[in-house]
Order: C-alpha cells, then sequence, then structure tokens
C-alpha cells in the first residue's frame, strides 16, 4: 500500500512538472528577449558598484552528487558586510562549516570557529583581488563571489553564450525580474529586485560537466545599503585559546563533508 502510494505520488510529481514546464515554454509572461535581459543585468551590475557600504544576510543550498548517486543539498547561511573597494567582513554556518572572513584591505583572515583555528595573509588590494586570490590560490571562494566584484556584469557576460528573459518571479516576497543565462560548463539564473535597488535576490548555477548537474544556490535578504549599514572597523580579533595556523594555510571552509565527493 505504502509503496503502491509512492509509485503514485512520483508519476503524479512528474506529471505535474512537465505540466508546469510546458506552462511556462508556452506563457505570453516569459521572453527570449537577450537585448532586454542583458539590460536589466547590467543596471543591476552597476547599481551594486554604485554602492560604497553594503550588508545583506544569505542562505546558500549545494546540492552534490554522493558516491551512491543521491543528489543530496547542503544548507548553510550567512552575512555579509562591505566597504567598497578594500574592506569586507563575511561570515557563514552550516552543518560542516563555521567560518569568519576579514578583510581590511591589507590582510585577509579566515577563523574557523569549530576548531578555534585562524590564518592570515598578505592580500593588499581590492575586493575585487581578494576574491581572485582566495580562489585561485588558496582554494577558499567566498559564497556567490561573482556578485560581489565591482563590475558584476563584466566577470559573467563574456562566457555567456545564450541569454533569456523569463519575465517575473517573486522571492521572499519581493518581486522580480527573472533571467537565465548559459554557458559552455554552467548556467546560472539570477533573480533582480524590480524598482530603484535592482539588487540580487537569488542567484543560481547549475554545473553541467558533473554528473546528475548539481546547483549552487544564493538567496539575498536583509539587503542594506549606504546609511543603512551599521558600522564596522573590519578589524580582526582572534578568539582567546585560538591556534594561528603557518602562513597560506586557511582552516577547512567547505561546505561539502568529507564523506561526499563530486563526481
Amino acid at each position: 500500500m505504502h509503496q503502491a502510494f509512492l509509485g503514485r505520488s512520483a508519476t503524479n510529481a512528474a506529471a505535474c512538472a512537465a505540466l508546469a514546464v510546458s506552462i511556462i515554454i508556452g506563457a505570453p509572461g516569459v521572453h527570449a528577449d537577450e537585448a532586454q535581459a542583458k539590460q536589466l543585468f547590467k543596471a543591476m551590475s552597476d547599481y551594486m558598484a554604485a554602492q560604497q557600504a553594503v550588508s545583506f544576510d544569505f542562505d546558500t543550498s549545494f546540492e552534490i552528487i554522493s558516491t551512491e548517486s543521491q543528489k543530496i543539498a547542503f544548507a548553510s547561511s550567512g552575512a555579509v558586510t562591505m566597504n567598497r573597494p578594500d574592506k569586507i567582513r563575511a561570515t557563514r554556518s552550516g552543518g560542516f562549516a563555521n567560518v569568519e572572513l576579514v578583510f581590511d584591505g591589507k590582510t585577509v583572515s579566515l577563523l574557523g570557529k569549530e576548531k578555534n583555528l585562524y590564518a592570515q595573509a598578505e592580500v593588499p588590494g581590492t575586493i575585487d583581488n581578494l576574491v581572485d586570490v582566495l580562489r585561485d590560490k588558496f582554494h577558499r571562494p567566498l559564497s556567490g563571489a561573482d556578485l560581489l566584484m565591482s563590475d558584476v556584469y563584466g566577470q559573467l557576460m563574456p562566457l555567456v553564450t545564450n541569454v533569456k528573459d523569463l519575465g517575473s518571479g517573486v522571492i521572499r516576497g519581493v518581486e522580480c525580474d527573472h533571467l537565465a543565462f548559459r554557458t559552455k560548463e554552467v548556467d546560472w539564473q539570477i533573480w533582480i529586485a524590480q524598482g530603484d535597488r535592482p539588487y540580487p535576490c537569488r542567484y543560481v548555477v547549475t554545473t553541467k560537466k558533473v554528473k546528475g548537474w548539481p546547483q549552487y544556490t544564493v538567496d539575498v535578504r536583509n539587503w542594506k545599503t549606504g546609511a543603512e549599514v551599521a558600522a564596522d572597523d573590519f578589524a580582526f580579533k582572534a578568539p582567546p585559546d585560538a591556534r594561528k595556523l603557518k602562513p597560506g594555510e586557511f582552516p577547512d571552509a567547505d561546505e561539502l563533508p568529507s564523506v561526499f565527493t563530486k563526481k
């Protein structure tokens, strides 16, 4: 009885999903206007670049494929405060990571709160440079770091091969423009708040070259700019008894637990 019910539920769910896709494709509110989509995305990029002080909270969902070919999602939450061009504080906590990053324009500090470990490195320059160094040299990418760059449009558009304007959607009660982009290696979508504050409400990246097409989602909430942003001195203060690692070593900040591997 239970298995039969599950079988019917799965079949009904698949049918509903197929119906939903057909409705979406045929809906008059869905546009394939590439120029309009690029214009909306460029407006978001320009707005983001113009904000000197920014803070927001975020939730992430990181879907991976286990060694048993099961898709599993890991969730985490965090917060970002930044002052362009060269100061940022970011925290993220989840079941397998609890980290804090602080950058003052000269030194980046990363604290692993679970094991009370921290490390520091000299990385003089802008937030853009920090994002590149953390990703390429230290393999510690920031969550949704693409959206933190000073020119989001210039960073992401060169690799895009297909653009779609999918009309509007609602994220946490905020009406957004929904855009979809394709590259050779990933597909990504972004929901941009409509109005005079076109900030990214949701950013989804799907990896096409990994089995099962795993997906990474960042939801942004409590978006604040300018005088709304609480003051922060961006000075790193190590907790009592925290152990400092060697230069160049950083605590593990990965959302993926060691018992799982990407395929």
